[in-house]
């Protein structure tokens, strides 16, 4: 038995095999996207380790980014936060509660409206946050460091362009269609 796990073909391999098997493919529509994808999994791998490095989850890392990106003083209701983040309440119940009880978030009533919870984010949130930027951006500048910057520029314009075909195509693909917490 082996311990080296099994090697991909390559893309060009990949699309000939696909080629023999379906003729009507287009080779350079498939290699954009089959890249594409490889290059995805590959980089959510890598941030998966970097997350993993820090102690937290992916999970945990998209309600920390949640509340960032809401802005100073980084609090929303938990409903908010699972709307934003296409889950169900009761995904969103269990993870604040993995999350507050390792201090990342804290969970108290609003003092205006005390039937209602905010979530926040605590000093420790926001540390692991700014480290996992820190990391992330290392990672991203070590990826694209062969681009020129015309190139950077580029190749961000047609990525955009492609977001923004799925996102009127398939408009729900934004967020999950079922929970996967």
């Amino acid at each position: 038995m082996s311990d080296t796990a099994p090697q991909e073909p390559s893309l060009d391999e990949q699309i000939a095999a696909y080629q023999r098997e379906y003729r009507d493919l287009d080779p350079q529509v498939e290699k954009v996207v089959s890249a594409l994808g490889r290059l995805n999994r590959r980089m959510n791998v890598a941030y998966g380790r970097q997350l993993a490095d820090l102690g937290i989850s992916n999970a945990e890392w998209e309600v920390l980014k949640t509340l960032v990106l809401s802005g100073e003083p980084y609090r929303l209701g938990p409903g908010e936060l699972a709307k934003r983040l296409g889950l169900t309440p009761a995904a969103m119940t269990h993870r604040i509660d993995r999350m507050a009880g390792e201090g990342l978030v804290t969970r108290d009533r609003d003092e205006n409206n005390r039937v209602r919870v905010i979530v926040e984010l605590t000093d420790e949130g926001r540390s692991k946050w700014l480290e996992a930027m820190r990391m992330a951006t290392d990672f991203e500048e070590d990826l694209l460091q062969d681009l020129t910057t015309e190139e950077k520029g580029v190749l961000g314009d047609v990525l955009i362009r492609l977001l923004r075909r799925v996102e009127l195509t398939q408009p729900d693909a934004g967020g999950r269609l079922t929970d996967l917490d």
